[in-house]
């Protein structure tokens, strides 16, 4: 009870809310016809793509299969967490809904694509560039298609980012130990 009601009161008094409500203000008055199939397209296959990518990953083998696996270690424990904060926070969504279940906060899409991306950038570091405007895509995607608010894409990108490196030096400490020979 007493975490429900921290969660409302923060969300009452959300302190980048006047952030939040510019930053939608400013998207609303330049929507562009042009921009709704891009921003659609980004924001309805952006996880399709990160099937296929790992598909292939898993198929090509050596690196490009050792980053899909790396990538199903960082998404477990960055999915978990997000759909933790939904159920926590429930905060609405800026075009009204207002479901527990799929709450804005933190976006998913965003902490998905950042979360791919940084396992990019750590395994091939020309990729990384590439890699985070595609992720800060699909987030612009969101805020465009007013289905989340801008503190929600950040705050999934920067959730995404902070786990996915945790879970990667998780995974390399547990790939070493497990490569060191016992000693007799």
């Amino acid at each position: 009870m007493t975490a429900r009601l921290l969660a409302a009161a923060l969300l009452v008094a959300w302190p980048l809310q006047s952030l939040d409500d510019a930053a939608r203000t400013a998207v609303r008055e330049t929507r562009n016809p042009a921009l709704e199939t891009v921003a659609g397209a980004l924001s309805k296959h952006s996880r399709t793509a990160l099937a296929l990518a790992a598909v292939a990953g898993l198929i090509a083998g050596g690196a490009a299969r050792a980053a899909a696996v790396e990538a199903a270690v960082a998404l477990v424990p960055v999915n978990l967490a997000v759909e933790g904060l939904k159920r926590w926070t429930y905060r609405a969504r800026p075009d009204g809904e207002h479901r527990r279940s799929n709450a804005a906060f933190p976006s998913s899409h965003s902490a998905n694509a950042f979360a791919v991306a940084t396992v990019l950038a750590r395994r091939w570091r020309r990729a990384a560039v590439p890699a985070f405007v595609l992720a800060a895509c699909v987030a612009w995607s969101r805020v465009y298609l007013d289905r989340h608010w801008l503190s929600d894409v950040a705050g999934g990108a920067a959730l995404a980012i902070a786990l996915t490196l945790l879970a990667l030096l998780w995974w390399d400490a547990r790939r070493r130990t497990k490569d060191v020979p016992a000693t007799p």
